[in-house]
């Protein structure tokens, strides 16, 4: 598809891992996020005629996306409207690291970019919690019910804590922390794992919500111990979290499987992040080299892909 190149802007944002606080979050419990160092990058362009858009999964004309993806096309549509601009005369070409289905932001991510980039060539101002409101229509349709989590974290650069009724701080951890992340290569849908915990909320509240209340204890816990560089503390939360998720039936054979190989493999905790049914677990470490270890032992385990990083760098390791 022609483009031409004679107006151009680009939007990015970064993928984000849960450390803490899945599911609960949504009822309005803290939970913890920290930026994954792969990329989202939307690039806009001035094209003739009607939007049309190219991306990994969808190349064509922005009315002709698929229902999956009409977050999307909805979102774009009320960016024009805040620009004043017509909908038609410009193409979005998106470019992904991030794997999607995996608990790793990549809806968030991808909308994250959209947006910036859009009101980057339109030259408009964007606040950030106009960045939010704009997110959101995409994130709605994707999953539902969401937290607001995902779109804070991929719109920042640091660590998060966050609550529904509190809104976002950001966490300053004492000292860097080590972290492998394996992707189980099966997909996993937030959507249906938060529905399946509202269905267990309603048929067994009084046992859920204790559950839900155990995750926040550990939430608050674990900000304690990123601020005072507790790795081994934070190791065991992460651990006793995904317990509890496991509780939450969030979990699947494949992502216990993953945690257990970390943990024989020398990891100081490990749980799986984001919705579960699938998608990833992370594995916190007390170093790169142990990071490396784990990497290896979670790639005969049975993990598709691993990366692993230092929360003080963007250098990111990929097997």
């Amino acid at each position: 598809m022609e483009v031409k190149d004679r107006h151009r802007a680009a939007g990015e944002a970064h993928g984000k891992l849960i450390l803490t606080g899945e599911h609960a979050v949504v009822y309005g419990k803290p939970a913890i996020a920290i930026p994954f160092p792969l990329r989202v990058k939307a690039i806009v362009t001035e094209n003739a005629g009607e939007i049309s858009i190219a991306s990994s999964i969808y190349t064509g004309r922005l009315e002709g996306m698929p229902d999956k993806m009409l977050g999307i096309v909805r979102c774009i549509n009320r960016c024009l409207e805040l620009c004043n601009q017509a909908k038609e005369g410009i193409h979005i070409e998106l470019e992904s690291e991030l794997p999607m289905g995996r608990g790793l932001g990549s809806s968030a991510a991808a909308a994250t970019a959209i947006v910036r980039a859009v009101f980057n060539f339109f030259q408009k101002p964007l606040s950030q919690e106009g960045l939010y409101s704009l997110v959101e229509i995409a994130e709605k349709y994707t999953h539902g019910n969401p937290s607001g989590i995902d779109m804070r974290t991929v719109a920042n650069d640091e660590a998060i804590f966050y609550q529904k009724s509190q809104g976002v701080s950001s966490l300053a951890a004492a000292k860097p922390f080590y972290i492998v992340v394996a992707d189980s290569g099966e997909i996993g849908d937030t959507k249906i794992a938060v529905e399946h915990v509202k269905e267990l909320r309603q048929q067994r509240p009084d046992v859920i919500n204790q559950i839900i209340d155990e995750i926040e204890v550990i939430a608050w816990k674990a900000r304690e111990a990123i601020l005072t560089g507790d790795s081994a503390l934070l190791g065991s939360l992460l651990l006793r979290n995904h317990e509890n998720l496991k509780k939450l039936e969030v979990s699947n054979a494949m992502l216990d499987h993953l945690v257990d190989t970390a943990m024989r493999a020398g990891a100081l905790g490990a749980k799986l992040t984001g919705g579960g049914l699938g998608g990833c677990i992370i594995a916190l470490t007390k170093d790169m080299t142990d990071a490396g270890i784990v990497g290896e032992a979670l790639l005969k385990g049975g993990a598709k892909r691993v990366w692993y990083f230092s929360t003080d760098s963007q250098w990111l390791t990929k097997r």
